[in-house]
Formats: structure tokens, sequence, C-alpha cells
């Protein structure tokens, strides 16, 4: 997954890695949001790089907002919230980012997509009931890619590095809010 750099270089570089460098590369200023144990390496990243701020947020709806106004002030946020706060917050991305055509990349923790794999889940059609009330299936994780597919909203799951450039082209090229999904399993490998 490196970007660039030798093959030991590549080792060495965590997923996190990746995509606080690909961000980087691309411009991004500030990443607003909240951490979680997936995510926390990227936001310390941006919290102690020189060229870069993180900001916390209380509520993930507020993160939406926030990047907005930083891109109005001429900045390049990207946003970071795990897939439960992303369903949450989803008025405030259509209402803000989205309807103002902000490109935004919004990294979002796939909380459950292990257990949704192990259980042999496709993803490809709605989840019925009997897959939403499974103990051994997060149904975050079942609702994820249905309903951003439901909002129009691009998406990447995060496998190769060439994921996080795909997301920061077709947010610049489209001007929108585009997702990338990074599973717990990519993250710490």
């Amino acid at each position: 997954m490196s970007r660039g750099g030798t093959a030991r270089d590549e080792a060495r570089m965590s997923a996190m890695d990746v995509v606080f460098e690909a961000l980087r590369s691309a411009g991004v200023s500030d990443a607003v949001g909240l951490p979680d144990s997936v995510t926390g390496p990227l936001t310390a990243r941006f919290d102690t790089h020189p060229d870069t701020r993180w900001i916390p947020v209380t509520r993930e709806g507020e993160a939406f907002a926030i990047a907005a106004g930083l891109w109005v002030g001429g900045r390049t946020p990207v946003v970071v919230v795990q897939n439960t706060g992303l369903l949450e917050s989803g008025d405030a991305l259509r209402g803000v980012p989205v309807r103002m055509g902000v490109p935004l990349v919004c990294v979002v923790t796939y909380r459950g997509r292990a257990g949704m794999d192990a259980a042999g889940w496709t993803g490809q059609e709605p989840p019925d009931r009997s897959w939403l009330v499974r103990a051994d299936v997060d149904s975050t994780a079942l609702l994820t890619e249905p309903t951003l597919r439901a909002w129009g909203m691009p998406y990447r799951v995060f496998e190769v590095a060439d994921d996080v450039d795909t997301v920061i082209r077709i947010a610049a090229e489209e001007r929108r809010p585009v997702v990338l999904l990074v599973s717990k399993a990519v993250a710490t490998s």
C-alpha cells in the first residue's frame, strides 16, 4: 500500500499512514469528526502534523457542517466518523455538503464488516429481518452500503492505496462528498 516508496517502506506503513499520506498529497488541511479505535492513528497524525489540524466534534452531524464551513473558508477538510455516525448524520450530510457541492472525502470506519463477512453476507440485496436480528452480525454493517447506494453516495471499500486516490479524484471531479469505508481488519494490517 505504499505511495511510491520502497518495499521496505511499504511494509512499515500502516493503512492509516497510507490514507493520511494520500490525503496530505491531495492538499487536505483539516480532519473533522469523532475518532474510534480504527481511525485513532489517522486523527493523531492530523493532530500532530505541523500543517494539519484535527477538529473533534461531539456529534457526527456537526462534522459535516464544520467541514463545509472550512471549505467555504478556503481549507480542504476530510470528515472522519464511524458508519453508525454516518447513518445518524444523513440529514446533515445531505443538507450541507451535498447541496453545497463540497468536494469532501469521508473516511468512515466500517464497523461490523468482519462479522458480516464471516456470516457470508454478500451485500448485493438489502438485508431482510432474519439478517438484521442476528446476534453475530452488526446490523449497522449490513445497512451501510445499501444506505450509501440509496443516498446516491459514491463510495469505495478501502483495500489498496489506489482506493484512497479514487475517492479523492471523484470528490474533486464531481464536487460532492465521497465515502472511503475502512474496516478494522484492513486498518490494522
